[in-house]
């Protein structure tokens, strides 16, 4: 039996300021639902990817900012940060950090994410 991380919940205080930041950076926007008053429930998916995040109203218990250590891998890190800057993202300049090159940013709430480029095997 396989066991599959598809969604992780990311905690903010503003939701539409979190899918406006999220779709800004380039993932998609696939699901944005209020079955209650108390719940809304906006997934968003970065390209690619085969999970998901969620931000929302009454999805999480953890204090908005509190996610330290998500982590995105791409093709190349070079080209994140270079799209990360060019939307206005606040992301750290591109580190060897000896098992893979880094660029680091946090969303408008400081949920702190990592984006990987993984080194090349010989």
């Amino acid at each position: 039996m396989d066991w599959k991380i598809e969604l992780v919940a990311i905690p903010v205080t503003d939701v539409d300021r979190a899918k406006k930041f999220y779709t800004g950076i380039g993932f998609n926007a696939d699901y944005d639902e209020s079955p209650t008053e108390d719940i809304r429930f906006v997934q968003l998916t970065p390209p690619g990817s085969g999970c998901s995040i969620a931000v929302g109203k009454g999805i999480t218990d953890a204090a908005p900012g509190s996610v330290v250590g998500m982590q995105i891998v791409v093709a190349s890190a070079e080209q994140a940060y270079q799209e990360l800057t060019a939307a206005g993202v606040a992301a750290t300049p591109v580190k060897d950090e000896g098992w893979g090159l880094f660029t680091y940013f946090a969303d408008p709430d400081g949920n702190k994410w990592a984006v990987q480029e993984i080194p090349k095997r010989s």
